[in-house]
């Protein structure tokens, strides 16, 4: 779940000229709670929320914003005035961004829940929603999404990692009372399994990471499930390399019609975020175009 590179118009956008910049909502941090040695909740709200208007879907998500220490301008509507903050930074200088799945919204209280993945003091949002505290700033751009489980299939297929878990959560409890189907997901160990909501024709199988090779194992119990007869819909999301060899087998050996299909990857072994967002679409386009090229639709 990463933004493209502006530089790089996607297919069938390049006449439609540049998108207007969405401006950041300010929220705070209301509550955290350790889920697990690597899964960190935040609730935020705040009066800034009033404004924020939830996706429906199953993979909606937001992205926080993480600025350098600096000036905050702001509108007249009391929003940041992202454009003024970007010119106060230096050339070089980016603000930063990282997407995150919606794991609940209370429109009532206008409260976000947001699971973040930490891996001790490794990276930018993990160690921060490992500190984060009442009353901490929290800039949210969004929401997205695009899918939700279909109730027009047979059977379900959600397979993710630690990245994709909370989707995956949300999938498991918007199924319908009679679905069929299966859960895989990849977690560091034991102590990161959560207990998740599901209906009972639904079975979720917790896999332990092979640190070093992320996804493998996803990819191992995917090939050795017994495939259903009938529909399958499927929701594939984590590490790049993973994703890619379980779509192509989901593709091109099972037939699941792309319609059917969610597979993306949030992350890349060995790259940063903003590394795996440059190329991101790059490795979009290839896998589709070999799926073109194999005569898939």
């Amino acid at each position: 779940m990463t933004l493209p590179p502006a530089s790089v118009p996607p297919r069938g956008e390049a006449a439609r000229g540049p998108r207007a910049r969405p401006a950041p909502v300010l929220a705070h941090v209301l509550r955290s709670e350790r889920l697990t040695p690597g899964l960190v909740r935040l609730v935020v709200g705040g009066p800034g929320m009033s404004v924020f208007v939830p996706d429906p879907h199953a993979d909606a998500y937001v992205k926080l914003m993480f600025l350098p220490a600096g000036p905050r301008p702001r509108g007249a509507d009391g929003r940041l005035d992202l454009d003024a903050v970007r010119a106060t930074l230096p050339a070089d200088v980016v603000p930063r961004l990282r997407a995150y799945t919606v794991r609940a919204y209370d429109p009532t209280t206008r409260e976000l829940t947001l699971d973040v993945v930490v891996h001790g003091t490794v990276g930018l949002a993990g160690p921060w929603a490992a500190a984060a505290a009442s009353g901490d700033e929290v800039l949210v751009l969004g929401p997205g999404g695009a899918w939700s489980p279909s109730p027009d299939v047979d059977h379900h297929l959600l397979v993710g990692d630690a990245s994709a878990l909370p989707a995956v959560a949300v999938a498991l409890e918007r199924l319908p009372a009679a679905a069929r189907g299966w859960a895989l997901v990849e977690v560091a160990g034991p102590a990161d399994e959560l207990a998740l909501a599901c209906p009972p024709g639904v079975e979720v199988r917790w896999l332990h990471a092979d640190h070093t090779a992320p996804g493998r194992r996803l990819v191992e119990a995917t090939l050795a499930l017994p495939w259903p007869g009938g529909r399958v819909g499927a929701f594939v999301h984590g590490e790049a390399g993973a994703v890619r060899e379980i779509r192509r087998y989901l593709r091109l050996e099972r037939g699941v019609a792309r319609a059917d299909l969610s597979a993306s990857g949030y992350w890349r072994t060995g790259v940063d975020d903003e590394g795996w967002r440059s190329t991101k679409r790059e490795w979009t386009a290839q896998i589709e175009d070999a799926e073109s090229a194999a005569g898939l639709a």
